[in-house]
């Protein structure tokens, strides 16, 4: 099924998640435990697609001005992610670049279809349009179980870095979900990106362009 762009987001408010199914923050990690928070390891290079995306459309990469705080997560907050990653991914079909585009490595917003940064970027979008700052909404890439590149949407909350993933319908801490992190943007502007493994080059392999 296919979707133009002003449809799904206007999908996305009146096709609501349950408050069941949103249920309530996660609980809080240990005292002390940091391992909810990613932890970043200097500059990397940004994606090829990112800069071309910034170069065809410089507001989407620029920040709003906001304190670089995290998201306090509220039930309502939480709903926000839940029910946005649910709605996204229901709704959007996943296709490469290749079989969109005829090229690889094209970033853009998602409408009926695309690919794995394409979703982040819709979820990115549709979350600011509800008041969450761009400094708590970051681009991550990371390398999926099978060794290849992937894009997902990381949510800078007061309880942990969350992963809004096109394929996993589940919000989940960052350190539950079966990746390897390879760099993300950073929380205090959206046109650097940091890297998330102290072992890594500065210039790492393109995302692929897997759905």
């Amino acid at each position: 099924m296919h979707y133009a762009l002003p449809y799904l987001v206007a999908l996305v408010v009146v096709l609501g998640v349950t408050d069941a199914e949103a249920g309530q923050p996660p609980r809080l990690p240990a005292a002390g435990d940091a391992s909810a928070y990613m932890r970043v390891f200097g500059r990397s290079e940004p994606p090829s697609g990112w800069v071309r995306l910034c170069q065809s459309g410089p507001a989407a990469c620029q920040g709003d001005g906001r304190a670089a705080s995290r998201m306090e997560l509220t039930p309502a907050r939480w709903h926000d992610l839940v029910e946005v990653n649910t709605v996204v991914n229901s709704t959007v079909d996943a296709v490469s670049d290749l079989e969109l585009y005829g090229t690889s490595e094209v970033w853009a917003v998602a409408g009926r279809s695309g690919d794995c940064e394409d979703f982040a970027l819709l979820k990115r979008k549709l979350l600011i349009e509800r008041g969450w700052p761009v400094g708590a909404l970051l681009m991550t890439v990371v390398r999926d179980e099978g060794g290849q590149g992937h894009a997902v949407l990381t949510s800078r909350t007061s309880r942990g870095d969350f992963i809004l993933d096109n394929r996993l319908d589940r919000v989940s801490l960052w350190n539950e979900v079966p990746y390897g992190f390879v760099k993300r943007q950073s929380y205090l502007n959206p046109s650097i990106w940091m890297a998330l493994d102290p072992a890594i080059t500065p210039r790492q392999p393109e995302v692929s362009a897997s759905r």
